[in-house]
């Protein structure tokens, strides 16, 4: 693996479910991009980020998604053109790689008990709003009380400032995750907080997080925080 700095979910998951996300530090992107970016869309040197993607473990299994906020999901069953479109991904594949691609978006795991599911969410405001938590675990074989959940680094609830556009999306339950602003007609945004409110609603509670906030950690990429910036990976897979 190099120099990657990985984080490894602490989560109650089967020993056959592995998964990881990543820093942006590790690669051999340049400036803006420094140093591990892994998004092909952002105006990085597509050749470095080949690269960066292939210091990532297992890499030649990883399913990249075109990511459009969307709430499509799609299941890699190692016959499908990579990447394809779509918001999340699942797979009952050994070795079969899950992939998001996020820089303040919040990444969500899934698997089942037996470890024989997997699934990963891009989940921003927009793809919460819509359903894409609720079409993932629709579309999943396992019942939502028989998974485990783990939500990834994000923006902060002290650093996502949304406005009054953004409340009006979500039921009187989802808004309690939005919390008082100084200004009028804004609010902070926990989305750790709200895709909690929406796996809940569902079924699933065993829930894992790492809120480390992306905009005020420089360790991580962050879109809002930098605006021309790189894309970290969160990857989930069955090793067996």
């Amino acid at each position: 693996m190099g120099n990657i700095d990985l984080i490894q979910p602490q989560w109650n998951a089967h020993k056959n479910v592995k998964a990881f996300s990543t820093t942006r530090y590790g690669g051999v992107s340049h400036g803006k991009y420094q140093s591990l970016n892994l998004g092909l869309h952002v105006g990085d040197d597509p050749n470095l980020v080949q690269k960066n993607r292939s210091l990532l473990p297992n890499n030649q299994h990883i399913g990249w998604l075109n990511q459009t906020h969307s709430v499509d999901v799609v299941e890699l069953d190692g016959q499908s053109v990579i990447p394809l479109n779509a918001d999340a991904s699942y797979t009952s594949l050994p070795k079969q790689i899950c992939a998001v691609m996020t820089a303040d978006c919040l990444p969500i795991l899934l698997c089942n008990i037996d470890g024989t599911e997997v699934a990963a969410i891009h989940a921003g405001w927009r793809g919460l709003a819509s359903g894409i938590v609720e079409n993932t675990l629709a579309t999943l074989s396992s019942k939502p009380k028989t998974l485990l959940a783990w939500l990834g680094p994000a923006i902060g609830a002290k650093s996502f400032e949304v406005g009054e556009d953004v409340l009006r999306c979500f039921d009187d339950n989802e808004k309690n995750a939005f919390g008082k602003h100084h200004k009028q007609g804004k609010y902070w945004l926990d989305l750790h907080d709200l895709a909690i409110r929406q796996l809940n609603a569902c079924g699933v509670t065993d829930i894992t997080q790492y809120k480390q906030c992306t905009f005020t950690n420089d360790d991580f990429f962050s879109y809002r925080r930098d605006g021309v910036t790189g894309r970290m990976a969160t990857c989930i897979w069955i090793e067996q």
